[in-house]
């Protein structure tokens, strides 16, 4: 009679309200999800970005996207409402074999600042295996002359779930002859006996068919059938019998071939031929076990033939047979159950999750330069890793989450001085010797603008003949950027002033990009001997005048000034500069404010200016009159040294965000020997804090 049990109605709808339980767990920084196995597709698991912190609007701006080890699609996000479902299938079975805690980790990444989280979500055993035993029959032999009480053993089911699951009872078919005993050994794996109740004739019946049933302990219960075929042997009094009807055996995984793992005795009353004993494995030992072991049949030696790898199975269960050699032999049956130690045989792994390259190299301490995960085979001491980062660089390892690191800025960086690092990741395990493994990560340093352009000199001399051509060539400057890239392109200008009653600009000009110094006209050395003048590289933000000012400007003029970089993305800054027209026979106001001042504030900024601007104007006034004194005492001398004569100075002040600079326009005459003096040069000397330009004086 076979007994079966197949899932009713009933049980799929009781699958579908064994869903979700969602729990934080405080203080841990995580969260825990848990969903059953077998789960329908689009089955609710949690709000992940509610319970993350994170908004709905900003998953897509931030690259939202989750990460696991192992199959990716098992679980996913819709960004729309921000929950975390079944998007597959999913086989606890499959996943984690017969672990008893089974759980699939997500990597939760979001970009703009760089951000992960950490989320396990526990999958819960239904009961959805059935017991199932290795063969579909079971041969015994047994002696019609056998007593009453014998034992022969018996291959059990495995149920592949866990838990209450797979605890497992089970029945024999009802019968006279035969009973079934179950024990529990050291393993806590069922052992069973089928035990004679009483004796059988074989004449009577030569052949025994009994049905063995294995139930689970789910809910339903699922079950398993065996058929046992019970062959009656006429022969022998004694069959031989092992002083244990277990053995448990210790021996250390990557043990060599040859090794010994035990050496069986089995004894036989028998006399002559009787007591003569075979020892082989039993027909229940699979082939697998038979490729890693071997038995001698005389002594009863198993040895180690087959690699052993606790990774890949740490328990081995051996039936053996000791058989006696009469013409109707009998057999004695023991279990060699020999569990493997773990050695520290596997290398750590490293994986690099993500990179965040390259780093800017004013980026802020913290920031997360990559993610690194880490795993070894091996259990215990052996398969615990460290990581850890080579000594003298900017960067260190944090440990967010059990063998989880992230690799961040600890320093700061300056790309002039180092444009790229390698860094050298370093993974190890806690055994005896400890192995460890290696990765290289290469930093790369990207370049921001904080480097002013630098002239090779301060001050050039440079001689030319006058009644030159027009656009000729007569010098060129040249100043470098210790940045990179649109960083370092310098731009060329002249600093523009009054030359006589002409400006700068008429004389000479420079090529933006190059540097080279034109001619713009013919030089006469008669009208002017000396010719000086400023090159600026990115500008000095100096204003000026275009024209003179009168009346009939109005009293009060904003201006608006824009600055731009040529950094990539270019980086612009404003300013608003209000200027105050006086009279020229007052003392020159002027105050400057951003737009975002209130009126009381703006007139208590003036009053305040108002004083600072006489006291400079006063020390100015001291300067110049210092400075007509020494053209007075220099122009004192023969006439035919030529005569001077100081021009009348004019004071321009202006003001820009809280900052002050001058700049004197003075008219002098330049001495020669003969003929009139010619009136000109004007010369403009800004004392502007410097920025990131820099000029140079031809």
């Amino acid at each position: 009679m076979v007994y079966s049990q197949r899932k009713s109605p009933g049980s799929q709808s009781l699958l579908l309200s064994l869903l979700l339980l969602v729990a934080w767990e405080s203080g841990s920084g995580q969260v825990h999800y848990s969903v059953s196995e077998e789960a329908k597709h689009g089955t609710f698991v949690g709000r992940i970005t509610q319970d993350l912190g994170l908004e709905l609007a900003e998953l897509v701006p931030r690259l939202f996207r989750i990460a696991s080890k192992g199959r990716r699609d098992l679980l996913e996000v819709n960004l729309q409402n921000g929950i975390l479902f079944v998007n597959s299938r999913i086989d606890r079975e499959e996943l984690c074999g017969r672990r008893a805690e089974c759980s699939i980790h997500l990597e939760v990444i979001v970009d703009r600042p760089l951000q992960v989280f950490h989320v396990e979500v526990e999958v819960k055993d239904i009961n959805d295996n059935p017991p199932r035993f290795l063969r579909q029959e079971q041969t015994l032999f047994i002696l019609e002359s056998r007593r009453a009480d014998s034992r022969f053993p018996l291959e059990g089911a495995s149920d592949m779930d866990i838990g209450r699951n797979a605890e497992l009872r089970y029945k024999l078919q009802a019968n006279e002859y035969f009973d079934l005993d179950v024990k529990t050994n050291e393993e806590e794996t069922n052992f069973l006996e089928l035990v004679l109740k009483k004796p059988v004739d074989r004449e009577e019946m030569q052949e025994h068919r009994l049905l063995l049933i294995a139930i689970d302990g789910g809910k339903p219960e699922l079950t398993g059938t065996v058929q046992l075929l019970i062959n009656v042997l006429d022969a022998n009094d004694n069959a031989p019998e092992f002083d244990k009807s277990v053995y448990n055996v210790r021996l250390l995984e990557n043990a060599p071939n040859g090794t010994l793992v035990i050496k069986l005795n089995a004894s036989d009353a028998d006399e002559g031929i009787n007591k003569e004993i075979m020892y082989l494995f039993n027909n229940l030992v699979l082939d697998n076990v038979k490729s890693k072991f071997a038995i001698n049949s005389n002594s009863g030696e198993i040895t180690v033939t087959g690699k052993l790898d606790y990774e890949d199975c740490n328990l081995y269960e051996i039936n053996i047979d000791a058989v006696d050699k009469s013409s109707f032999p009998l057999t004695g049956h023991c279990k060699v159950i020999v569990k493997l130690l773990d050695e520290n045989d596997n290398i750590p792994e490293m994986v690099i999750t993500s990179l965040s390259l390259p780093v800017q190299e004013d980026a802020p301490l913290g920031t997360v330069i990559a993610l690194i995960s880490l795993s070894d085979l091996d259990s215990g001491a052996n398969g615990q890793v460290t990581c850890s980062v080579t000594p003298d660089v900017p960067f260190k390892l944090v440990s967010t989450f059990k063998n989880y690191y992230s690799l961040v800025l600890d320093s700061d960086l300056d790309r002039e001085r180092l444009a790229n690092y390698d860094v050298v990741l370093t993974a190890r395990d806690g055994g005896s010797p400890a192995l460890s493994t290696t990765t290289s990560v290469s930093v790369e340093v990207a370049d921001v603008n904080d480097n002013a352009p630098a002239f090779t000199q301060p001050e050039y001399t440079v001689f030319v003949k006058e009644n030159n051509l027009p656009g000729c060539h007569i010098f060129t400057v040249s100043a470098r950027d210790a940045d990179a890239q649109e960083n370092a392109l310098v731009s060329y200008s002249l600093v523009e002033r009054r030359v006589g009653e002409r400006a700068l600009s008429s004389y000479v000009s420079v090529h933006a990009e190059s540097g080279k110094v034109y001619a713009l006209q013919p030089l006469d050395h008669e009208e002017l001997e000396l010719l000086q003048f400023q090159v600026s590289a990115l500008y000095t933000g100096e204003i000026s005048t275009t024209r003179a000012l009168d009346e009939a400007d109005a009293p009060r003029q904003r201006l608006l000034v824009l600055v731009k970089d040529h950094g990539e993305p270019a980086l612009t800054a404003t300013a608003t500069v209000l200027l105050s027209l006086e009279d020229s026979g007052q003392a020159p106001k002027a105050s400057s404010r951003a737009l975002s001042g209130a009126a009381g504030a703006e007139t208590a900024l003036v009053d305040v200016n108002v004083y600072l601007i006489i006291a400079i104007c006063a020390v100015s006034s001291l300067l110049v009159l210092t400075l007509l004194l020494y053209t007075a005492l220099r122009c004192s001398a023969p006439p035919s040294e030529g005569a001077c004569g100081p021009g009348k100075p004019r004071l321009v002040c202006s003001n820009a965000v809280e900052s002050w600079s001058y700049s004197q326009e003075r008219r002098q005459r330049v001495c020669s020997e003969e003929g009139p003096p010619k009136t000109d040069l004007m010369a403009f000397s800004p004392s502007l804090p410097q920025g990131p330009i820099s000029t140079d004086t031809v």
